[in-house]
């Protein structure tokens, strides 16, 4: 089984621009998200998809493997098919380029499930948050997911689910992280899929999966570390590598 690691990195951001390749402490952005990634115990490589030659001649200086996509890619999903094409193995994980704090360990979390003896067709992460935590419930920023009994997802969406009827509320409410591997069969098939009608409603590309009747696996983690969309949360992220920084 041969795990591959595919971050996909656009030059163009609409909340912030140039966001991959924005200042930390000295490292740009998509290259802190690449070392994190490099610390995979299960990855046999970790390769940045990209349509930008000035973020591939960023990562190449430094020794990144990088494979140029094409502009046209729909969303980073398409952009890792496009790579995975070129560089082969059995399972992709689709890592997102702004994720410069990604722990290595929930990676190796998603990967898991593929080095069983029945893989999934997709997993993902999910982090267990509280019902008074209604503030990050109630955002649309914020992906929740249910999911069955195995841990499957049901569905996700950007409103809160479950809906809850009672004042007094105990069900645990899961917030989506967007980390997901794929085995190579399922990335291409997904890729080769029209956008559907709820992904398009929601804006979110993993319910064209459960639209056709892939099965999403959902595994809990207790770490979540920040990404990068805002100038807020660039701010934070700084804020966190210069707590790490020595001196």
């Amino acid at each position: 089984m041969k795990a591959v690691i595919l971050i996909p990195a656009r030059l163009d951001s609409s909340r912030l621009e140039k966001k991959m390749l924005a200042d930390l402490e000295g490292e740009p952005l998509i290259v802190r998200t690449w070392r994190q990634a490099l610390k995979s115990r299960l990855a046999a490589r970790v390769v940045v998809a990209t349509d930008s030659q000035e973020i591939a001649s960023v990562l190449e200086e430094r020794g990144a493997e990088v494979v140029m996509t094409s502009p046209s890619a729909r969303c980073g999903t398409e952009r890792i098919a496009e790579a995975a094409r070129v560089t082969g193995g059995d399972v992709f994980v689709n890592l997102q380029g702004d994720e410069p704090l990604i722990s290595p360990e929930n990676i190796d979390l998603a990967l898991q499930p593929f080095f069983s003896a029945n893989p999934p067709d997709c997993s993902t992460l999910v982090f267990p948050m509280q019902p008074d935590e209604r503030r990050q419930i109630e955002d649309p920023h914020v992906v929740k997911v249910v999911m069955d009994r195995k841990g499957f997802a049901l569905f996700f969406s950007r409103s809160p689910i479950p809906y809850t009827r009672t004042k007094m509320p105990t069900t645990t409410f899961y917030r989506h992280i967007g980390l997901y591997a794929f085995s190579a069969d399922v990335l291409e098939q997904f890729a080769a899929l029209q956008p559907s009608m709820l992904e398009e409603e929601e804006s979110l590309e993993q319910l064209r999966l459960l639209e056709n009747g892939f099965r999403i696996r959902c595994i809990t983690t207790s770490v979540d570390n920040p990404g990068v969309n805002t100038p807020e949360e660039l701010e934070q992220v700084r804020a966190i590598i210069r707590g790490y920084l020595p001196g």
